[in-house]
């Protein structure tokens, strides 16, 4: 069989990993010139995180990730209002967590590939006709491949989904958030993060900060936008909408990079009634992006990689192995876009009542035997999706013998 997966993201690359492990023929097309070295900090647990254990990879992602103690909610002046303590939130997901970036996230995924896989940048997909036992892709250059199937694992504005399944308007629901993320560095602002993801406790607007390697900072910005359209200088914009807020945040954006290295887009959700047609299927955010307010949209893609190439390596039959698939991971993806719509208005406050709604709720969560129903209220239920596969094939190969 051959594979082609159009996208080398994080889930792209998860895939391409499971496929290649089951000696399956995959090429990655990917638009980009080169690896993507804008993202934002992710906390990665749930089930991408067993995913990425049965990968063997779980040494890799734990070495390039960052010790965090505390997210700290901090006035104009810097003083902390309310804090989570990281500790008690790794504790109530089993200790199963890190805090990574998601740039080093890919690129161990990417660095660790067999050389068997054959991943290719500048190749955007520009066509797509599925030929009944097969698919021809061709390219933006002109260029034509074939493949048994297609998968489009190429983000949030797929080019894959748009070209088969229609406008991407039919699918995005628009959750009222633009969000920023950058690198930059300055010795007095690392000092002060130190181990901490340091916040701004602010209405509509907001930006945290948390402390890299070699004395660098990413931050991050989320403010509340009713116009989904994103601006033409990602860098002017930030000044705008956030120029007016306290700490470090005036210091931070004097040293935002220029705008080719800002990551910026909107806060949106993907629903589609079906995650395949033919010889295509979509995984990850392409076809059930969960937002930024679920939090889990890595850990889900990889995951669902995961599924979908245990369902082509169980089936000889592709439709099965995607109906599978989405029966498996369809609930949990819903579930996860629940919570993060119904915790809207809790992430980032629209007033100053919730403002102070939300510090009164993170103190008395300090309460000890608290930790899990604040797990709960921010990741929503537990899964034991990659597990319960891995238990399954482990019956059934004793049953065999």
């Amino acid at each position: 069989m051959k594979v082609a997966i159009c996208g080398a993201g994080i889930t792209g690359l998860a895939l391409a990993h499971r496929l290649a492990a089951r000696d399956v023929e995959v090429v990655v097309l990917e638009r980009a010139e080169g690896p993507r070295e804008q993202g934002y900090m992710i906390d990665f647990f749930g089930p991408g995180f067993d995913a990425v254990e049965e990968m063997g990879l779980l040494p890799q992602v734990e070495a390039v990730a960052y010790r965090v103690n505390e997210a700290s909610l901090l006035d104009e002046r810097g003083h902390r209002r309310a804090a989570i303590d990281y500790g008690r939130f790794a504790k109530s997901v089993g200790g199963r967590l890190c805090s990574i970036m998601r740039p080093d996230l890919e690129r161990v995924l990417r660095t660790t590939l067999p050389s068997t896989v054959d991943v290719r940048f500048g190749a955007g997909v520009s066509e797509v006709e599925d030929l009944g036992d097969r698919v021809r892709i061709t390219l933006a250059g002109g260029e034509a491949l074939e493949a048994d199937l297609l998968v489009g694992a190429d983000g949030i504005h797929s080019t894959v989904r748009r070209l088969v399944f229609g406008d991407e308007s039919r699918f995005v629901r628009y959750l009222g958030f633009h969000t920023a993320a950058f690198v930059f560095e300055d010795e007095e602002i690392r000092a002060r993060v130190g181990e901490r993801f340091c916040l701004t406790d602010t209405v509509g607007a907001q930006m945290g900060f948390y402390g890299l390697r070699d004395g660098k900072i990413a931050a991050f910005a989320v403010h509340r936008a009713p116009d989904p359209s994103l601006p033409g200088d990602a860098r002017a914009a930030l000044h705008a909408t956030y120029g007016s807020l306290g700490w470090a945040a005036p210091k931070a954006l004097d040293l935002c990079p220029p705008a080719e290295e800002v990551y910026y887009d909107q806060v949106a959700q993907v629903d589609m009634p079906s995650w395949s047609r033919g010889r295509v299927v979509l995984v990850g955010d392409a076809c059930y992006a969960v937002s930024l307010l679920a939090g889990q949209g890595a850990s889900l893609g990889i995951a669902g990689a995961f599924v979908l190439a245990e369902q082509l390596a169980r089936t000889s039959s592709i439709e099965t192995a995607f109906t599978e698939y989405e029966k498996l991971v369809r609930p949990v993806v819903t579930e996860k876009q629940q919570v993060a719509r119904r915790g809207a208005r809790w992430f980032l406050p629209a007033n100053r009542l919730v403002l102070q709604a939300r510090r009164v709720f993170l103190r008395l969560a300090r309460l000890p035997g608290l930790e899990r129903p604040l797990a709960a209220a921010v990741t929503g239920k537990s899964t034991a999706l990659v597990t319960n596969l891995k238990r399954t094939r482990q019956n059934n190969m004793k049953t065999v013998r």
